[in-house]
């Protein structure tokens, strides 16, 4: 028994779906209504009207940038993740279609150039101010060793706080301690025990550490 011919036209296409009823997504518009960026979802108002769609932000572009309440999109309405009825493919009409990172990455390296220029600058003011305080000891300690030593008579107005007094010595032979020796070179004019102005006094007598 011979074949029947079937027409080209109504020969079954392996490439389109058999049943009818599914009809391909057609791309919708709409605006932007809310959008919560910490978490990463919102809700778009259709432009033909209807309920709000909601929308996750991985249905954006990944191109760096964050979605913005009032832009216009236009978008497809299918089953999300958990199969509820949400906007895909959402394109943002005011940027276009666009590749690039994730808008996660872009965050994460955002947040990394802040935390490194705040940290820069940071370290940057406690060098200098390690580096100002040195300088300021030094200059004071020159000024000191550059006056005449006082004797015992005029060392009586030193500050009676203190256990030490100048009282004319300024060799690293004279001073019993390291304390002593730093508390001389910091106070006493004319001492001669800090050669490399380093504020470490009498190196190979007491502060040998």
């Amino acid at each position: 028994m011979a074949q029947p011919i079937i027409p080209p036209d109504l020969r079954e296409n392996p490439r389109r779906p058999v049943n009818s009823n599914v009809r391909p997504r057609m791309p919708q518009t709409g605006t932007l209504r809310s959008w919560n960026d910490d978490r990463g979802f919102g809700f778009i108002a259709p432009n033909d009207g209807g309920p709000e769609i909601f929308v996750h932000v991985r249905a954006f572009p990944r191109d760096g940038t964050h979605p913005t309440v009032g832009e216009k999109l236009t978008f497809e309405v299918g089953p999300g993740r958990d199969g509820k009825r949400q906007a895909l493919s959402v394109v943002r009409l005011a940027v276009g279609r666009t590749r690039g990172r994730p808008v996660t990455a872009s965050r994460r390296a955002d947040k990394t150039s802040w935390v490194g220029t705040l940290m820069f600058f940071v370290l940057l003011g406690g060098l200098a101010a390690i580096g100002y305080k040195h300088f300021a000891q030094s200059q004071h300690r020159r000024t000191l060793a550059s006056q005449p030593a006082t004797s015992t008579a005029e060392s009586s107005t030193s500050p009676a706080q203190s256990a030490f007094r100048c009282d004319g010595r300024k060799h690293c032979s004279q001073m019993t301690s390291c304390v002593e020796a730093k508390w001389f070179i910091n106070n006493c004019p004319g001492t001669q025990m800090d050669g490399n102005n380093d504020g470490i006094p009498c190196e190979q007598q007491w502060c040998t550490n």
